[in-house]
């Protein structure tokens, strides 16, 4: 009888040690260590958080960026109408140049 319970708990040990073994993680599942296994449950949980926080400062960038091109579009569109009134407001040039400036 005794050398069955003795079999049976070095049967358990082992199994444990070859699924810790065949997985790599010092804790499988709670038995193995309660306390280690919720710390690392929060330390996994704070990781993906991290990551998230991560993604949100990239999109943001990005959408920063994206408002800045357009802004320098919006420059560069408004120094040509400059440049075209104030062409077209010289009194020196003839009325087709001035046509064309307006179409412009």
């Amino acid at each position: 009888m005794k050398a069955q319970s003795t079999l049976n708990r070095a049967q358990s040990n082992l199994s444990t040690s070859m699924e810790r073994l065949a997985s790599g993680m010092r804790i499988n599942s709670a038995k193995d260590d309660a306390a280690g296994l919720q710390i690392s449950n929060r330390m996994t949980s704070q990781i993906n958080g991290i990551g998230v926080a991560m993604r949100n400062a990239n999109d943001g960038i990005s959408i920063a960026q994206t408002a800045e091109g357009a802004m320098g579009e919006s420059t560069n569109i408004l120094q040509r109408m400059r440049d075209l009134s104030l062409q077209s407001a010289n009194g020196s040039n003839s009325s087709e140049t001035v046509r064309l400036c307006k179409r412009d």
